[in-house]
This record gives C-alpha cells, sequence and structure tokens, in this order.
C-alpha cells in the first residue's frame, strides 16, 4: 500500500471530519489549530483547504477565512441527479464483468437493508445502500468515472449527513429496484436496460425527495400568517 503525505492525510482527515459533520457547514476551519491538532506544518494544510475548495467543499470568506461551505437543499436533488447518469453508466460497464463474489454481497446488502426498515434503523439503511451502490459502480473498469463517482458521494454525503435518510414510500421501492439490479445481473440482462433502471431508480429518490420538500414548503406557509 503506497504511503500517504502530509498533504494527503490532512486532505482525508478534513474531509471524513466534514463528511461526518464533525465540521458543521459555516464553521470556520483555523488552520494553525488544525496544524497543531494534525502535527504537521500550515503548508500540508493549506494544501489540503485549496483541493476541498476545488470540490466545493470549503469556501474563503473574506476577513474570515476558509469555512465549511454552507449547503441548500436543492444541492440534494441537483447533485443526485447527476449520480443517476454517473452510476447508470457505471453499471451498464459492470454489467459484463461483475464478479459473483460482488452479487453475493449485493443480495447480503439488500437483505440487511429490508431487516434495518423492519427495525425503524435509517442510520443502518442509508449506510447499507450507500455501500449497494458502491459495489454496483466499482467494477466498471474505468477509474476516472468511479472517482467521479466517489467524489459526488462524497458530496451527497456533506449535503445530508450519514443517515439522514427521511422515512418515506420510496425506502422499500429502494429495496425492490435494488432486487431487479440483481436480477438483471444474475441473467445476464441488456446493459442498456440495467444502465436505464440505475439511471430512474436515482431520479425516483431526487423526485420524491422534491415532493416532500414542497409538501413541508406549502405546509410551513399555511401555518404562517
Amino acid at each position: 500500500m503506497k504511503r500517504e503525505n502530509k498533504q494527503q492525510m490532512v486532505y482525508r482527515k478534513l474531509k471524513a471530519r466534514i463528511i461526518e459533520r464533525a465540521y458543521v457547514p459555516g464553521q470556520r476551519l483555523v488552520i494553525d489549530q488544525i496544524a497543531r491538532e494534525l502535527h504537521t506544518s500550515s503548508i500540508p494544510v493549506r494544501e489540503a483547504i485549496r483541493q476541498l475548495e476545488a470540490e466545493r467543499l470549503i469556501v474563503y470568506k473574506r476577513n474570515v477565512g476558509p469555512v465549511v461551505a454552507e449547503v441548500n437543499e436543492s444541492d440534494y436533488s441537483d447533485t443526485l441527479r447527476v449520480l443517476a447518469v454517473l452510476e447508470g453508466y457505471a453499471a451498464a460497464l459492470s454489467a459484463s464483468r461483475f464478479p459473483a463474489d460482488k452479487l453475493v454481497q449485493l443480495k447480503q446488502h439488500n437483505q440487511r437493508m429490508e431487516e434495518a426498515l423492519e427495525d425503524f434503523n435509517m442510520i443502518a439503511y442509508s449506510q447499507l445502500n450507500a455501500g449497494f451502490h458502491r459495489i454496483l459502480s466499482e467494477p466498471c473498469g474505468n477509474v476516472y468515472l468511479f472517482e467521479s463517482i466517489k467524489d459526488t458521494w462524497n458530496r451527497m454525503d456533506s449535503i445530508r449527513g450519514t443517515g439522514s435518510t427521511l422515512y418515506s414510500l420510496r425506502v422499500k421501492e429502494s429495496i425492490q429496484e435494488h432486487a431487479q439490479m440483481i436480477h438483471l445481473l444474475e441473467s445476464g440482462g441488456d446493459e442498456q436496460e440495467l444502465e436505464m433502471l440505475v439511471r430512474m431508480h436515482k431520479i425516483r429518490t431526487a423526485e420524491d425527495f422534491e415532493r416532500r420538500r414542497q409538501n413541508q414548503l406549502e405546509r410551513k406557509n399555511k401555518m404562517t400568517p
């Protein structure tokens, strides 16, 4: 395994803190303090922050410095729709080379998602769902595509936080659609059919989120005098 340098180490740790909400949106990042915490100089910290700024996870504010980027709910839907295209294409590329052991992993994840839903454990459900899609996309054979998907997953995590999935009928539908994906992979189904299934799977989730968001806004407006 290749040893990471200081800049890579700082980048990895800062990104994890943002995704896991140890650093919350709007929080100022003090470079000297981070350098002391991570036992390094300020240079690797500045380089890592520049990289995270390019990923839109950090922004610079005048007279303040680097802060964790604020996000809005429309980012979730927009990012999810982009992910629909990327994951759909990755699934199509993976179809003809999908390893048998990963197919077993998909089944296990989907089964455990059902169990998590029965226990109303939405944190576990969300983590298993993310794992399912990582397993589905990884064998695509296109390194840049998979890296782009991972970056988009991280963007999603920074927006919503792990486990923040809200319960709706959509969560049950997702499990059923996962089963359809598994069936297509097992039966050697058409690659284009699989791509469209995976793409629509994500788009339906975005549409469900948008409907619930609109309903919440309408209820809020009705309650406002």
